[in-house]
């Protein structure tokens, strides 16, 4: 077995997906290192019911067989302005929304430090705009746009947490060290 890093503090909320797309992103997630997965419910969440069972064992599934130590805790589902709540204050809160505009993601990410994070991915369809609205008043939150096109939400997962592991994450060692 080859030595792990310690595990960056990465938490992955989501508006919940129809099941193949749940457990595809339930297993991507958990080997871009997300150690907390949440389903967040918006207005415009269209799957209502999560197998919070059938979520961990996709990710107890991917973590043993991308030679992980870490299987992500899984939260149980809440609607979007409560998990927010509860979200640390401190925490960075990423939240990719396809009507951001600025600048570049990486530009974005990079002119933040190191430290714990919470990426956000709303539902096919987007942030409601009181949604969007409530996030943007939060403390230390970042809109990211992923780019000109609009992801499915399980693409979105894979490209926001690879953003977020390259530039602020445990990636960002590996991707720099010397081989």
């Amino acid at each position: 077995m080859r030595p792990q890093p310690a595990a960056f503090d990465l938490a992955y909320l989501f508006a919940p997906l129809k099941h193949a797309r749940l457990d595809y992103m339930a297993q991507k997630a958990t080997e871009m290192g997300a150690t907390m997965l949440a389903p967040v419910v918006t207005r415009r969440t269209q799957a209502t019911r999560i197998n919070l069972a059938r979520l961990r064992a996709n990710a107890i599934e991917a973590a043993e067989q991308c030679g992980g130590l870490v299987v992500p805790r899984i939260a149980p589902e809440r609607a979007l302005d409560a998990a927010m709540a509860e979200l640390e204050d401190d925490r960075l809160l990423i939240f990719c929304d396809e009507d951001a505009a600025g600048a570049a993601p990486l530009d974005a990410l990079r002119e933040r430090g190191p430290s714990r994070v919470a990426v956000l991915v709303g539902p096919e369809g987007g942030f409601d705009p009181a949604e969007r609205a409530a996030l943007l008043r939060r403390p230390n939150a970042v809109r990211l746009s992923l780019g000109p096109r609009i992801l499915r939400a399980d693409t979105a997962a894979v490209a926001a947490l690879a953003l977020v592991q390259a530039t602020l994450g445990d990636a960002r060692t590996a991707i720099a060290a010397p081989r």
